[in-house]
């Protein structure tokens, strides 16, 4: 039995501190998402599954690292492995790509969020946190461009402001807030599965 993959997608993208709002923000998920979670985190290439445990302990969707042609099913979250760009297919699948880093980084949170922008369209929602340099923000302008929702959290609130901030004066964004409360929204945009 194959499950319809998803057809709504939230990316939620950081860098330095962007762990800490992400552990802050997924308690407040609602356990019958409608839509499928990715989360794109600048961190050390490494193959550990410390970061999916760490995620997992904090909500009742299930977490792991995104495999190669896995397809996006919503109410499961998917993080971008170390070391990876992570692109959205236009079938709903993901894809992992070993090219050239963008913006020191790898996985990018641009490349990410402009390949959803494409697959998904208006059904994109990106959510952009606390990080130390710009990766992101042309991705986030792709999903608006694309007729997505767009959110960043709030630079007062953010333990490293410069990506939220740069964010706010390159992208129109639809929500800022505190990570404390962009569940809500996330629900919102998402709906709940018929149980």
């Amino acid at each position: 039995m194959s499950m319809a993959t998803a057809s709504r997608v939230v990316l939620i993208g950081g860098s330095a501190g962007g762990l800490q709002a992400i552990l802050t923000l997924l308690p407040g998920l609602s356990s019958g998402l409608n839509a499928a979670v990715i989360i794109v985190l600048h961190r050390q290439s490494s193959t550990d599954s410390v970061l999916a445990e760490l995620l997992a302990a904090k909500t009742t969707l299930p977490v792991h690292e995104a495999e190669e042609k896995e397809p996006l099913l919503p109410g499961a979250i998917y993080i971008a492995p170390g070391d990876y760009h992570l692109l959205v297919e236009t079938d709903h699948t993901l894809s992992l790509d070993y090219s050239e880093k963008i913006h020191f980084s790898r996985p990018s949170i641009d490349v990410t969020f402009s390949s959803a922008a494409d697959a998904f369209g208006a059904d994109t929602m990106a959510i952009l946190l606390s990080g130390a340099n710009s990766d992101g923000v042309e991705g986030l302008a792709e999903v608006h461009e694309a007729g997505g929702i767009t959110m960043v959290q709030d630079p007062e609130t953010a333990i490293v402001d410069f990506m939220p901030r740069h964010a706010l004066q390159t992208v129109p964004v639809d929500h800022v807030a505190a990570a404390d409360a962009m569940a809500s929204f996330i629900n919102n945009f998402a709906g709940v599965m018929a149980g």
